[in-house]
């Protein structure tokens, strides 16, 4: 099962293609999608969308995870970063793979044990269950691969409940 992670972001997004094969889980390729701030806004998005169809294209994963939106007193980053997940959305429709998304707590949770991480803790935990070694330097990359090692536990999790 190959299961591509995304960390949605309009500026950067992170990525992360992983397997599982039994109880392994490797992975495969990860890293950023770097939309710079000198693009408008527009072409951003379009950078984005070209971007996940290459991975899509090049390791035709099974399944795809995202991370639900989180926002604070911000709400025109929720937006902007909703729009971004959009975008993921489409790849995902038009490359006819399945998403779900998980609040960030949920990802922790299945990654650490605890919903409460602290970001280096969930980096640590992402090096050590795919036997990395070291810690993704973009942290967008690493959350990405969080995001799709909860995916592939949630997934195991089901096929042995049915």
């Amino acid at each position: 099962m190959k299961i591509l992670g995304i960390d949605p972001g309009t500026q950067v997004a992170g990525y992360g293609v992983i397997e599982t094969i039994g109880s392994k889980t490797h992975v495969i390729e990860y890293g950023s999608i770097k939309a710079g701030k000198n693009l408008d806004f527009p072409q951003r998005l379009k950078t984005i969308y070209c971007k996940i169809m290459d991975i899509i294209s090049k390791h035709q994963p099974d399944q795809m995870a995202i991370e639900e939106v989180f926002y604070g007193k911000n709400i025109k980053a929720a937006i902007k970063i909703g729009e971004g997940r959009g975008i993921v959305f489409l790849c995902a429709a038009f490359a006819n793979i399945p998403i779900t998304e998980y609040a960030a707590t949920v990802v922790k949770k299945a990654v650490v044990g605890n919903g409460n991480a602290h970001k280096e803790q969930v980096q640590e935990m992402v090096k050590i269950i795919l036997g990395l070694p070291e810690i993704p330097a973009s942290k967008d990359a690493s959350d990405a691969l969080a995001i799709a090692i909860c995916h592939s536990h949630n997934l195991t999790y089901e096929y042995k409940k049915s």
